[in-house]
């Protein structure tokens, strides 16, 4: 029988609303900093932006397709309406931040790190987290094609009324990730889901896969 163990769930901190400045695209060049701002309906597709960080901002209705967002940091920000059929983002800091109403086609997160990260109503593609540290992550009312996880290191992840296509969790080390509240096609790395929590619906949907990967015969 199954270990049974406490599922810890994220902790997502609030964001405090607080009084904000507008701000235009031109003030965004990489490398520069930006506090207390808001940036509303601006276009950023295919700007070089590697370094640019945000702290106590909000970002709405962005074009942000083809935009260098490399070892960008976003700080107490909320970002809505996210418009990005390519994002590169690798080795980008996330912290308080949430995220909503958006779509996403391809995202390259590989190596970054997020805490306490909230995202809600998104319609996302292949969201590559590889290698990346995420702790505090919930996915709510989300459709994500891939999720790629491979090699990362996730503490308390959670899911509310979403769907993945595929999950993959090769090589990751997962800890309080709580996977009952997401609907699964496939899963890869079988080998490595050890630290999640599943409901007995998942498990015999995937019972296939189990099955293949361990080299079970079932036979009625």
């Amino acid at each position: 029988m199954a270990r049974k163990s406490a599922t810890h769930a994220p902790r997502i901190e609030s964001i405090r609303a607080l009084e904000l400045q507008d701000a235009n695209a031109d003030a965004l060049v990489a490398g520069s900093h930006h506090d207390l701002l808001r940036f509303a309906e601006i276009d950023i597709s295919g700007r070089d932006l590697r370094g640019l960080s945000f702290a106590e901002c909000a970002l709405s209705v962005i074009s942000a397709h083809g935009a260098d967002l490399r070892a960008s940091s976003f700080a107490d920000t909320t970002i809505e309406r996210l418009d990005a059929p390519i994002l590169s983002a690798a080795r980008s800091q996330w912290r308080d931040v949430k995220v909503s109403s958006s779509r996403v086609g391809s995202a390259e997160l590989y190596e970054a790190s997020g805490h306490s990260v909230h995202i809600s109503n998104c319609k996302l593609g292949y969201i590559n987290v590889h290698g990346a540290q995420l702790t505090d992550i919930l996915f709510s009312n989300c459709t994500i094609d891939e999720l790629d996880l491979g090699g990362a290191q996730v503490t308390r992840l959670a899911f509310e009324a979403s769907s993945v296509d595929i999950l993959d969790t090769t090589h990751a080390t997962l800890t309080h990730v709580d996977l009952r509240g997401v609907e699964l096609r496939t899963v890869t790395g079988l080998d490595h889901l050890r630290g999640t929590t599943m409901d007995t619906a998942q498990i015999t949907a995937l019972s296939n896969l189990f099955a293949d990967r361990f080299g079970i015969t079932v036979q009625d």
